[in-house]
């Protein structure tokens, strides 16, 4: 079954959430949020970026619905938003798919 094609305006929201995306310290956040939610002090901790910058990218990334936050107490505790975690897999079985057809290639 043929999909509808995209209007233009939702052409461009998602373009804009793909460029959210270029950034390796936004992946690598989401990558540490795979495991479950975490807050501020241990994506720090396990990242290795200074706060500042962390929470910047962490207000980019939950503006644009990749990530969900909650509030408890003085601690506010980030996890991936449910979709995004789907998209991370789609996007992991590619690359290897690639990987696996290159070695192939290769190996011929």
């Amino acid at each position: 079954m043929r999909k509808a094609p995209l209007t233009p305006d939702k052409i461009l929201l998602i373009a804009e959430r793909f460029k959210v995306l270029a950034e390796p310290a936004r992946l690598e956040i989401m990558n540490r949020l795979r495991g479950g939610e975490l807050t501020v002090t241990e994506l720090v901790r396990e990242t290795g970026l200074g706060q500042a910058n962390l929470s910047r990218h962490l207000q980019l990334l939950h503006a644009h619905g990749f990530v969900a936050r909650r509030k408890e107490g003085v601690s506010v505790y980030y996890s991936l938003a449910t979709s995004v975690d789907e998209l991370c897999d789609i996007m992991s079985n590619q690359i290897n798919a690639q990987v696996t057809s290159r070695r192939r290639t290769l190996a011929t």
